[in-house]
């Protein structure tokens, strides 16, 4: 057998013989992140109390445990690997990434304690600052990996739990910087620093798992990342949960389930009246519901004959370049400038007040850009063997593109209208400029029984379409403004909860028909 498969096996002996350790070491801090951010969160959301027990533990004891158990662990993590007592690949610097981080954390740290503490003005806390950031940094960058990565982990998690420990920071502790003009406070600092500190910690043992080196540092990428994207599901989730909770029994109180086919929701069906008792919002969702509808009739039809245009028959230039560029920055306009466009440019051309069909059009401008950019990608991203076949069977250049071009960028496309739906189905400063007049209306407008043929131009008129509106997202601004909400907190809860089920709703709608269209695709 030759050398190099002896070498192999014995390096396969090795992880075998070690790999529990190093297993065992590094997921230990990966678990504590995941309780501290448990517990953390919930202290931060008000779940739980400092002053009540968590296990029969203070709340401040256990987040102690947890920062010197995670930085233990990491600590022993660098001992193994450097001590050879674990098989591991580590390079020979962890990095100018991993170096820049934790030397600017030891910076801002210093510099945060000579400043406040110690008094240090002007600029002279930033030399004891700069000296113990480079001298980190330095550190860290020339050492090896596996110390690079574990040792400053667990000594940031050492150092937070030993402020704990000794009552340097508590619940009672406040911090009001000078000049910053905001304080800090114990019960808000401890959880928080926790999070972080054990987060630190659960990335360094991510890059540990696997040994450090190029897989060490993927493994903490993938962490960062699958983190990432938890947070930004948790905080979804989160927030509709909590509109949930506090709007949901509101919204249904009073709905009845008879037999046959009798249903009323007081609340959605119902319209404001204050004599008759009535606290419905039913104005304000016909009224979002038109907005959006005339705002995807006037844009979907536009963005993607133009995507067409552009991508298709115009020659890839400045022209094209030049559209790019605008449509971009279309799309990056606030919504209060597309408001104040329609109220200088629109409204006096629609009557001189506001109405439903500006803010159809407002809205439709808004939705515009986006539909354009994703129509474009879309149609891109269609394979050219599908036009050259196509083109090599004799079919026309039109034909090809309304029989295969479209169909196969029709899921993207319905992507980008179901993310633009999503935006100005809850934008208000738009529609409080061109469309809203009162928040509390009575009746919805009735815009398809407005209809009037007339013998003179524009031959077609509709009292609706031009008269001020309600929507969902006004509706519960005008709650907040009008003191409703002050003296009726449901009433804004279960008008943001039927906000959320109807844009949620065009989602559905949006995600069934972009199903439908992959499956039709692919039949």
């Amino acid at each position: 057998m030759s050398e190099r498969s002896l070498q192999y096996q014995s390096q396969n002996a090795l992880t075998v013989e070690h790999s529990p350790t190093l297993t065992g070491l590094s997921v230990v801090p990966i678990g504590l992140f995941l309780v501290a951010f448990v517990v953390g969160s919930a202290t931060l959301a008000g779940w739980l109390g400092f002053e009540s027990p968590l296990f029969g533990l203070a709340l401040e004891t256990v987040f102690t445990a947890l920062l010197f158990a995670s930085g233990a662990c990491l600590l022993a993590t660098g001992a193994a690997s450097r001590l050879e007592i674990v098989d591991t690949t580590p390079d020979r610097s962890a990095g100018v990434g991993v170096a820049s981080g934790f030397g600017f954390v030891a910076f801002s740290a210093i510099g945060l304690t000579a400043s406040q503490t110690f008094g240090l003005g002007g600029v002279r806390w930033a030399l004891p600052a700069s000296v113990v950031g480079v001298l980190v940094a330095g550190s860290i960058l020339f050492a090896r990996e596996d110390f690079g990565v574990t040792v400053p982990s667990g000594l940031f998690s050492l150092l937070i739990g030993g402020l704990f420990l000794f009552d340097v920071i508590d619940p009672s502790w406040t911090f009001s910087p000078a000049g910053f003009g905001v304080t800090f406070f114990g019960t808000v600092f401890v959880p928080l620093l926790t999070i972080v500190a054990t987060f630190v910690g659960a990335w360094a043992a991510a890059n540990a798992f696997q040994g450090f080196g190029a897989a060490g540092r993927q493994a903490g990428a993938f962490f960062l990342i699958g983190t990432n994207a938890a947070l930004i599901l948790l905080v979804l989730v989160l927030l509709i949960a909590f509109i949930v909770k506090n709007g949901f029994w509101y919204a249904v109180d009073g709905m009845e389930i008879g037999p046959g086919l009798h249903f009323h929701w007081p609340f959605v069906m119902d319209g404001y009246d204050v004599f008759l008792g009535q606290k419905g919002i039913f104005p304000a969702i016909v009224g979002t519901f038109w907005l959006v509808v005339g705002a995807v009739v006037l844009a979907v039809p536009i963005g993607v004959g133009a995507a067409v245009f552009l991508t298709e028959y115009a020659e890839q230039g400045r022209f094209t370049s030049v559209v790019e560029v605008a449509t971009n920055g279309l799309w990056s306009t606030p919504s209060v400038v597309f408001g104040l466009f329609g109220y200088a440019f629109l409204v006096p051309r629609l009557g001189n007040n506001t109405s439903l069909l500006a803010g159809m059009i407002v809205l439709g401008f808004m939705l515009l850009p986006l539909v354009l950019i994703t129509s474009r990608e879309a149609i891109k991203s269609v394979p050219d063997e599908y036009r050259d076949a196509s083109a090599a069977l004799g079919v026309s250049k039109w034909e090809t593109i309304k029989e295969v071009t479209i169909p196969s960028a029709m899921p993207g496309i319905v992507t980008g209208v179901i993310i633009g739906i999503g935006r100005i189905a809850g934008e208000t400063a738009p529609i409080l400029i061109v469309t809203a007049d009162n928040p509390q209306r009575k009746f919805a407008p009735a815009v398809l029984g407005s209809f009037e043929f007339t013998a003179t131009p524009p031959f077609i008129v509709n009292d609706a379409l031009l008269s001020g509106s309600s929507a969902l997202p006004y509706q519960l601004y005008g709650a907040i403004t009008t003191g409703v909400v002050g003296d009726d907190p449901g009433y804004g809860w279960a008008t943001a909860f039927v906000l959320l089920l109807v844009v949620l709703s065009f989602y559905v709608i949006g995600i069934m028909t972009r199903m439908y269209f992959r499956k039709k695709l692919h039949a």
